[in-house]
């Protein structure tokens, strides 16, 4: 017996070890490829919602908005996500005090103050300030164990650099006005959620957490959605109006949400979030094509820094 035990906690050799960690790499390289596809994804549709939030920043209040979103991406996943949902119900219970937490920073909190940065700032500069956050998902990483590597880190850093001059108008400092804050607020949120899912259960299905998710981050709005329609009165619906919530539900939600929470999955926050600094380059195009903004020698410049610290970033 005292044999058998040896056996067992004797480490094993150095070649059986790298033999051991050599599947773990590979599976960990094959799914380097799809995660950063699906953090591209998400960032260009996330990048459109920026330009449907500013539109409806005139005719919809932010907080009535930001509920109607959510009960219309809980309808878009509800019909492939409420059987594993119901087959899971005990899971959700279980770890309902998690899901709560994800739902308040990722769906309430995040979304809220985006709508509510709306009001007095550009999708443009939503859309670079939001490109920030990615620092803080790797500082999140960071604390929890993993090693950034000084690849990545000078990647996330030189992106960083980028963003600042953006938002600074080709100096280091950024210029913040109210609006631009409420984002900042909203970027620590949406970077605090993006920690969370790291650490989601691993048994719990993604459709059933999505789900989940939106049901909780509509409930927890729904006194504050009250209280806007007394004070502040409900909107009429517009064709216009009722496309860009049609966006902001599906595609920004139900679409891009799956497709960000599948990315952290894969890849990790950090790596994901470097992807996620492409941010303003999707804005960028995104207001030429539609609203037809030029771009300039020095906002291609930071643009390029974006870019290259992305590439940097997003690579192991």
């Amino acid at each position: 017996m005292a044999v058998t035990d040896r056996t067992r906690t004797t480490p094993p050799p150095p070649a059986c070890a790298a033999r051991a960690a050599r599947p773990l790499r590979d599976a960990a390289a094959r799914a380097a490829g799809p995660g950063v596809l699906l953090a591209l994804a998400a960032t260009v549709v996330w990048s459109g919602s920026f330009v449907a939030t500013r539109g409806m920043a005139d005719t919809v209040p932010p907080v009535q908005a930001v509920f109607w979103r959510w009960i219309i991406a809980a309808a878009a996943v509800a019909p492939f996500a409420a059987r594993q949902a119901w087959r899971q119900r005990h899971l959700i219970r279980r770890h309902l005090a998690h899901t709560a937490l994800a739902s308040l920073f990722g769906v309430a909190l995040y979304n809220t103050l985006v709508h509510q940065a709306g009001l007095t700032t550009s999708a443009a500069n939503m859309g670079m300030i939001m490109a920030a956050s990615p620092v803080v998902m790797a500082l999140y990483a960071r604390a929890g164990g993993e090693r950034l590597g000084p690849r990545r880190t000078a990647g996330l850093l030189t992106a960083l650099a980028g963003v600042l001059l953006l938002v600074g108008d080709g100096f280091p400092i950024p210029r913040f006005g109210a609006g631009d804050l409420w984002m900042l607020a909203a970027a620590l949120s949406f970077a605090t959620y993006s920690a969370l899912l790291r650490r989601a259960p691993a048994e719990l299905g993604g459709l059933a957490f999505l789900l989940t998710t939106f049901v909780l981050g509509a409930l927890m709005l729904a006194p504050a959605y009250a209280v806007s329609l007394h004070l502040q009165g409900g909107f009429t619906p517009t064709p216009g109006t009722a496309g860009m919530l049609l966006y902001v539900g599906v595609m920004s939600s139900a679409v891009a949400f799956l497709a960000w929470n599948k990315a952290v999955t894969l890849i990790g926050p950090a790596r994901a979030g470097a992807v996620y600094h492409l941010q303003p380059v999707c804005a960028a195009g995104l207001g030429l094509l539609l609203l037809g903004e030029r771009t300039g020698p020095a906002e291609l410049l930071c643009m390029a820094l974006i870019l290259g610290g992305v590439a940097m970033g997003a690579r192991r």
